[in-house]
């Protein structure tokens, strides 16, 4: 285990959107268990999170599995409090819920479509860092690291584009609330990811170019360290050799 990793040696990282192998979330929730923390995973669908639970124990982690739904309060409550039922802290949140599930051209876009995009990628991510804030404040500090988006100017994905630049509003926001508990925000901006679900989708020739779970995983375990001290209210772009 290098000095960085073990930085992260007995922290308390709460991570949301871990459902899926092959998937982003499942990427950063095995590097945060591999630097030395403990974990709270989160999906909607519970034999989902039980699954990836269970691969992480087998590795060795300690890991808390909890089914809910981000975009309730309700939900987000739930996630927290359980967290801290089980661990007494939280030191790192990890906001990934979400995804693009509505592509289509802006005329064709629904209220529904928009709702649902803000709410999976936007909201949740409110409401969970909420959630979580008064529990960093009264320990004296924490990380929350959000999901934004490389470049927001793609086509025929207006209300996911729209959501993600309210992610960098709501790290920006976040981040100056939090400076004086020593609650430090960021996000990272990943280019096209080559999750498992990308991949059948697009069917690439080559992946040279798509930037690549582990080295979002990296940036996460940055952000969440010591190292990052000095670091918030940043998006920082990862996309590999993609640019």
């Amino acid at each position: 285990m290098t000095d960085r990793a073990a930085s992260l040696e007995g922290k308390i990282a709460v991570v949301t959107g871990v459902s899926h192998q092959g998937q982003v979330g499942e990427t950063v929730a095995k590097a945060l268990a591999a630097s030395g923390a403990a974990l709270a995973i989160c999906a909607r669908t519970q034999s989902n999170v039980e699954a990836r639970a269970a691969d992480l124990r087998q590795a060795g982690a300690r890991v808390l599995a909890v089914a809910t739904s981000l975009n309730e309060e309700s939900g987000a409550k739930r996630l927290i409090e359980a967290a801290i039922e089980e661990y007494e802290r939280i030191d790192v949140l990890v906001n990934l819920a979400g995804g693009l599930t509505r592509y289509k051209p802006a005329v064709e876009h629904s209220l529904d479509d928009w709702n649902t995009e803000l709410s999976n990628n936007l909201l949740s991510a409110f409401l969970v860092s909420r959630e979580v804030f008064p529990h960093m404040q009264a320990a004296g500090g924490g990380a929350i690291i959000n999901f934004a988006r490389a470049g927001l100017s793609q086509a025929n994905m207006v209300a996911y584009n729209c959501a993600k630049a309210g992610i960098e509003a709501l790290t920006r926001t976040l981040a100056l609330e939090g400076r004086d508990s020593g609650i430090r925000v960021n996000a990272v901006a990943p280019g096209l990811v080559d999750t498992a679900s990308n991949i059948a989708a697009m069917k690439p020739k080559d992946l040279k170019r798509w930037t690549k779970r582990e080295d979002i995983a990296e940036v996460v375990i940055f952000l969440a360290s010591p190292a990052a001290a000095g670091i918030t209210g940043q998006v920082m772009t990862v996309t590999g050799w993609g640019l």
